[in-house]
C-alpha cells in the first residue's frame, strides 16, 4: 500500500484504490442500508430483497430501487405495471434471506402473503408496505433503476425497528 502525506490535514492517507467492482463492493459493505422486499405479480409471483430502495420525491410520491437484469425476478419486474414494496423489521432477517436466496420458492410456506391491489403480492408482517405504479425503468450498467409512483399502502402496518444490511449481513439497530 502506498502512503501519501496530506499537508493540509497533517495526516497520512492511503493512495486511492483503482476504481472497479471490488472497490465499490468494499466501500458499500461499510454503508448500512434499510432492507426491503420488492414483489411483482406474474404467472407466478416474484420478489427479491433490496437494499437500494430510495424515496425520490414527495410530490408526486416516487420511490426507486435497483434490480439486476440477470436476476430471476427481472423479467416479471420488467413487465409489471405495479410492484409491492415491503419495509422489513429487525425480526424479519429470515424473510429477507428467503427473498435473497437464488432458486428458492420465495412464496412457499412459511412465507405468508396475500394478493393486494393491482394483483401485487403483499407480504404479511412488514413494518410498512406500498403498492406502486411503475413509471420508468432506467438502464444503469447491468441493472435497471425502477422508478415507481406510490398509489397506496400502509405506513403503520406494525410497530418495530428496521432491519439493516451492513458488512454482508442483516443487522439491527443498537440502543
Amino acid at each position: 500500500m502506498t502512503v501519501t502525506h496530506d499537508l493540509r490535514a497533517g495526516t497520512q492517507a492511503a493512495a486511492p484504490a483503482p476504481a472497479g467492482p471490488d472497490l465499490l463492493r468494499a466501500a458499500f459493505r461499510r454503508h448500512a442500508a434499510g432492507v426491503a422486499v420488492i414483489t411483482a405479480p406474474g404467472a407466478r409471483p416474484v420478489g427479491f430483497t433490496a437494499s437500494s430502495l430510495t424515496s425520490v420525491s414527495a410530490e408526486p410520491p416516487l420511490i426507486s430501487f435497483g434490480i439486476g437484469t440477470g436476476s430471476s425476478s427481472w423479467p416479471a419486474v420488467a413487465a409489471a405495471s405495479h410492484v409491492g414494496v415491503h419495509l422489513l423489521g429487525e425480526d424479519q432477517s429470515e424473510l429477507a434471506a428467503t427473498f435473497a436466496r437464488s432458486g428458492a420458492d420465495r412464496f412457499a410456506p412459511p412465507t405468508r402473503w396475500t394478493t393486494g391491489p393491482e394483483g401485487v403480492p403483499l407480504l404479511d408482517g412488514a413494518l410498512a408496505w406500498l403498492v406502486c405504479r411503475v413509471v420508468g425503468r432506467v438502464p444503469a450498467g447491468d441493472h435497471r433503476i425502477v422508478v415507481a409512483e406510490v398509489t397506496g399502502g400502509d405506513a403503520t402496518a406494525r410497530e418495530g425497528r428496521p432491519l439493516l444490511y451492513h458488512h454482508g449481513r442483516f443487522n439491527a439497530l443498537r440502543d
